[in-house]
């Protein structure tokens, strides 16, 4: 017998739902009782189980069921699940921690089956738009989108705009992105396939995520030219510039000092990701710098990260990093006042402003793969201006 698909469960607190459910004099005799419950504070299933009024005989043979195809120690508070009951006889339990977690116990003859919920996912693909009155991370959740979408948008113009220096209030983003659905709600984000960004300080930006013919995956401007550069705007996702490169009043030694490098203002912990690909020349920690480290560059340049909380895992001197990859953490140790990081890039031993640096993008897509490239971009293009995208619809396979 198989096991029926209720409706989902509702988010209020648990209820009770009592009536017949079947039509017909010869069953109208059975009492059919649906009910709705919650795991609580200090239960385990099986104690939740009970608590629903489950005879014991029967709440062994469920959780032996579900033995090998739930994982207790996964269950916790707030997992809901739903029993039916054909008189004091358990029908079927529907038991549901997410979106994509779901499980069925049914019986069949006189004994329980149980097994994990096969969940249809849909891949979407939708075009966002944010307008930006504060910040990018506000504008998102005012679209009401997930929080994850700022850091994937700041990611594909990492290149190209830095969210704490360059963002204006009245800026707009727009991004073409997949998105995966179950029963109407969003799951999670895809890939970025094209976004746009109009700003007052950094013009009008458009990027298109495209796959060479050998696997590689990059994202590229709307004439072919690369989307990235050798090095990143900035070496933190988000950060706020609070101190910049030149003399200045020094908070600690208390006189005017050059200051070789920016200051970023940033929460101890904050991942730090290298601008650009390079080998790890330094990893040490002084009175002055605090925990540090420092990676060499083509064409004589070197950058340094000062006042760290720690280094990223393999991160040692004479391993070889890319770019955007987390070498480490922010924090606030050597001569500082608060958690921050100092950034430092130097050309040739000399320190240079990291701010007013303008470096060349990397390969453009190919000429003899322009064409292709246009066809491609064409139905992303038409989603950046606000129209439908072609294929906005697509039906991914039953997942679990």
């Amino acid at each position: 017998m198989v096991s029926p698909t209720p409706a989902p469960v509702p988010k209020a607190a648990a209820i009770a739902i009592a009536g017949l459910l079947c039509a017909g004099s010869a069953s109208a005799a059975i009492r059919h009782t649906v009910l709705n419950r919650r795991i609580e504070a200090g239960q385990t299933l099986g104690g939740a189980l009970s608590a629903a009024g489950i005879p014991d005989a029967q709440r062994e043979s469920i959780l032996g069921a579900l033995q090998g195809v739930l994982d207790f120690r996964r269950c916790q508070i707030g997992d809901q699940f739903r029993i039916a009951f054909e008189d004091d006889q358990v029908r079927w339990i529907d038991y549901r921690q997410s979106s994509r977690d779901e499980w069925q116990v049914w019986r069949e003859g006189n004994r329980y089956l149980a097994a994990r919920r096969k969940i249809e996912i849909e891949k979407r693909i939708d075009t966002v738009e944010l307008q930006i009155d504060s910040s990018l991370y506000q504008a998102a959740l005012a679209a009401g989108e997930d929080p994850s979408l700022p850091l994937s948008i700041s990611d594909v113009f990492a290149w190209d705009v830095d969210f704490y220096q360059d963002v204006r209030k009245g800026d707009r983003v727009r991004a073409v992105i997949e998105k995966f659905v179950s029963k109407g709600r969003m799951l999670r984000y895809g890939e970025i396939l094209a976004a746009s960004y109009e700003g007052k300080s950094v013009g009008r930006k458009k990027v298109f995520r495209y796959q060479l013919p050998n696997g590689e995956v990059s994202y590229f401007q709307e004439d072919g030219k690369s989307a990235r550069k050798a090095f990143l705007r900035s070496p933190l996702k988000y950060a706020n510039v609070t101190s910049r490169f030149g003399s200045r009043f020094h908070p600690v030694l208390k006189y005017v000092k050059d200051h070789n490098g920016v200051d970023y203002s940033a929460a101890v912990g904050t991942p730090v990701w290298a601008v650009a690909e390079g080998v790890v020349t330094r990893v040490g920690a002084d009175n002055a710098s605090g925990k540090h480290l420092c990676l060499r560059h083509m064409n004589s340049l070197e950058t340094c990260y000062l006042h760290l909380s720690g280094f990223a895992s393999g991160v040692r001197a004479g391993a070889r990093v890319q770019q955007k990859q987390v070498i480490a953490f922010t924090g606030n140790t050597g001569m500082t006042t608060a958690p921050h990081l100092h950034f430092a890039l130097k050309r040739g031993g000399r320190f240079i402003n990291p701010l007013t640096q303008r470096f060349p993008r990397a390969e453009p897509v190919p000429l003899p793969l322009r064409e292709d490239f246009a066809q491609k971009i064409s139905p992303l293009l038409a989603g950046l201006a606000g129209h439908p995208v072609a294929g906005a619809m697509l039906a991914g396979s039953p997942q679990e």
